[in-house]
């Protein structure tokens, strides 16, 4: 009778681990397909980039700095999301494409502002379309990286949560990184002027 009592004892134990296991299992894989939607978003961002540097040439010959700037923080960004695509979980592949996002929203920030100065490239049809096709991708990936972020949370707290954090360190479930893009131009103060 007492082999019975532990068999089953031992039977819930492990039928107990499996169901965390498969729980843990379930959660990292959200958050991977999470992150296909951000891949998705980003690349067609990253495609209409070129198109836009393009169109920006032509009125913007002198600002030529500005235009390799786009393109280089660009590149930076293609390369890093290939590596975040192939490991979500990878903090640092995540942490690379936070910073090269970064880099490429400020220097598209530049870019927009100089494109001020060019009342023809503001007029411009193509330049109107593609600013609208990414400030729409742009909103895209907004609603893409919450839905990651908020499926890494919850990846991270089933994790962490007892006896979860037991299993999850047995089967090496390893943290996930949040993507945290952030935009300068939200961290400005909003400036006010009565003139």
């Amino acid at each position: 009778m007492e082999w019975i009592i532990l068999l089953v004892v031992i039977v819930a134990l492990l039928g107990f681990v499996v169901m965390i296991y498969n729980r843990l299992v379930a959660s990292r894989n959200r958050y991977k397909n999470a992150f296909a939607q951000i891949d998705v978003q980003l690349t067609r961002r990253y495609d209409l980039i070129p198109n836009l540097v393009e169109v920006a040439k032509k009125y913007m010959s002198h600002e030529r700095e500005t235009l390799e700037a786009v393109i280089r923080a660009r590149n930076s960004a293609v390369s890093n999301l290939k590596q975040a695509s192939a490991d979500p979980g990878d903090p640092d592949a995540v942490r690379k494409l936070n910073e090269s996002e970064q880099g490429l929203s400020g220097a598209l920030g530049r870019l927009f502002a100089l494109s001020e100065n060019y009342p023809d490239l503001k007029a411009n049809q193509n330049m109107m379309q593609l600013s609208e096709e990414l400030t729409s991708t742009e909103n895209k990936v907004a609603f893409a990286r919450q839905a990651f972020n908020d499926s890494v949370m919850s990846y991270n707290i089933l994790r962490e949560s007892f006896p979860n954090n037991i299993i999850a360190g047995m089967f090496s479930f390893q943290p996930a990184q949040l993507l945290d893009i952030e935009d300068p131009a939200k961290r400005e103060a909003v400036k006010v002027s009565f003139g």
